[in-house]
């Protein structure tokens, strides 16, 4: 697949993917409209995945991610 098929087929410019392909800053949007067009969400998605190793791991992640409710003045 080409720069320009991928381009075409994620929305964005050919400029965009070759700025990817060498480093260069990219919005994150683009960035995901990028792996979408090359099936790779999965590993975009490995990149936010906590890394639990252990029950109290798994604790302190859920305490932290709980949700509460804001008291009104």
């Amino acid at each position: 697949m080409t720069q320009a098929d991928v381009a075409t087929r994620a929305g964005i410019s050919v400029n965009t993917v070759s700025n990817l392909e060498a480093g260069r800053n990219v919005s994150f949007e683009n960035l995901v409209r990028v792996a979408m067009v090359l099936g790779r969400l999965k590993e975009l998605e490995e990149l936010f995945k906590p890394h639990l190793n252990s029950v109290n791991d798994i604790l302190r992640y859920e305490s932290n991610t709980a949700r509460q409710r804001i008291k009104r003045k």
